[in-house]
């Protein structure tokens, strides 16, 4: 971050400043990052509370502490006092935002959003010097971070935003304020939150209107949600002054994509058309829905007016982030698919369809996906039932959600199905990989014990 005042700190946070004036250097919100010149956030969260490492982050060279407690403050440091250090927190970062102008692309969807994210940077990089968020820090925390992060040298930032709950995306886009924003889909991720699909939808379009004037969305034009907002843009929230781009597979669209060939594992070919002509492309990440990531990458590189050239650079040299598709060559020449850092159907079914164009013999080993509240039975058994479908040899079934998988499988009449309660209770089976092996659930399904446990074999 560039170095900000405690004065300036404290107005854009909303709070009062109490002891001197000093200059802010870093800012974390782990006692265990502090370092001198810090701003310590002390945020209460569900397992610790910030306010009890005040006193750890001063002896660690802390010069400044955003507190929702009035402290004894030590001689030469300050304290922020608010009313909530994590809102308090996201409106600083809203403030130190603004200091930026340079543009800002923010990325959302139920599916992908994070792969998105880091193929738009990638294409971006090409012409500007991109920051873009770590990992999927995309909630009211790590938003935040990833602006804070911001330095003078910066001239675009791409920034995820995720939500689980109506109303976060508001506050998030809000913080953020894009030139542009894109959202890759609306599929059942947190309907256990908002209901339904529809309520998912309106949860997403929360951004349009934070989009600055002028600006853009770049939307799917094949998601079947998401093509309900054209010709009622007002009615979900566009301003007069934001317009859309919409990518997807027919040529109605400013970007499209034609000529897709799946390679299986290998990757994905397809030709890509914008408004600056058409180019054929190779993509690294197998998958049909990599051609709708890249798209996306595409109309942002073209709001940018980068040429078609540089936006193909940019897209082949992409690599995905860690445990989303990522392939490993196994000792015994078995070949595994990491797909494990997150899981829902769309995306589970999309990770079927890499498996079911590989060659050989193909295992998925698939985990329970969360957060789709009553509807959960009957989504893992469509997944149970489109594993069987596309010609997956064995199915393997791990947790309490996941018996519906298996049972639809079964009943489907797949053969070499199998279930298991827990991770512990599959790797203590003995089981070894042969073929191409898929393994993909939720995160907190803690798959990549099972990763770990191919890769040592």
């Amino acid at each position: 971050m560039i170095p900000i005042g405690t004065g300036l700190a404290a107005e854009f946070a909303g709070g009062s400043l109490i002891g001197s004036e000093n200059e802010i250097k870093y800012i974390t919100t782990d006692s265990r990052n502090v370092k001198d010149g810090s701003l310590f956030a002390a945020i209460k969260g569900k397992k610790f509370d910030g306010h009890s490492f005040i006193e750890k982050a001063w002896d660690m060279g802390a010069v400044c502490v955003l507190s929702q407690v009035k402290a004894d403050v030590p001689e030469g440091k300050s304290l922020i006092l608010v009313d909530d250090t994590r809102k308090a927190f996201l409106k600083m970062a809203g403030g130190y935002r603004t200091l930026f102008d340079i543009p800002f692309t923010t990325v959302t969807g139920s599916v992908g959003k994070t792969t998105t994210k880091d193929i738009i940077s990638g294409v971006l990089s090409e012409s500007f010097n991109v920051l873009k968020t770590n990992g999927n820090f995309n909630n009211d925390i790590g938003v935040p971070i990833t602006l804070f992060s911001l330095e003078k040298e910066h001239t675009a930032a791409v920034v995820e935003i995720g939500m689980n709950h109506k109303g976060e995306i508001d506050v998030l886009a809000d913080t953020v304020k894009p030139d542009v924003g894109v959202i890759t889909n609306v599929g059942v991720s947190h309907i256990e939150n908002l209901g339904s699909r529809e309520g998912i939808l309106r949860a997403k379009c929360e951004m349009f209107p934070h989009i600055k004037s002028g600006g853009c969305a770049v939307l799917n034009a094949d998601d079947d949600m998401l093509s309900k907002i054209h010709g009622r843009e007002r009615e979900y929230g566009f301003p007069d002054d934001v317009f859309v781009m919409w990518y997807g597979t027919t040529d109605d669209c400013e970007i499209w994509a034609e000529n897709i060939e799946l390679l299986g594992i290998d990757g994905v070919k397809c030709t890509i058309h914008t408004p600056k002509g058409a180019f054929d492309t190779m993509l690294s990440v197998p998958g049909k829905h990599m051609v709708y990531n890249a798209m996306a990458a595409a109309a942002v590189g073209i709001i940018r007016n980068m040429d078609n050239e540089s936006i193909k650079r940019g897209l082949e040299n992409f690599t995905p982030t860690g445990m989303r598709m990522e392939r490993f060559e196994l000792s015994n020449g078995a070949v595994l698919i990491d797909d494990s850092y997150n899981a829902n159907p769309i995306s589970t079914k999309a990770a079927i369809d890499v498996l079911a164009s590989c060659g050989g013999k193909k295992c998925a080993v698939l985990g329970d996906m969360l957060e789709l509240g009553e509807f959960s039975d009957d989504m893992h058994r469509e997944v149970g039932l489109y594993a069987a479908a596309k010609g997956v040899n064995s199915l393997i079934a791990i947790g309490k959600a996941s018996l519906n998988i298996y049972e639809a499988a079964v009943g489907a009449g797949m053969k070499g199905v199998s279930h298991f309660d827990t991770v512990e209770d599959f790797i203590s089976s003995g089981y070894v990989p042969e073929g191409t092996v898929l393994i993909k659930a939720s995160h907190s399904m803690r798959f990549k014990e099972i990763a770990d446990y191919f890769k040592k074999l």
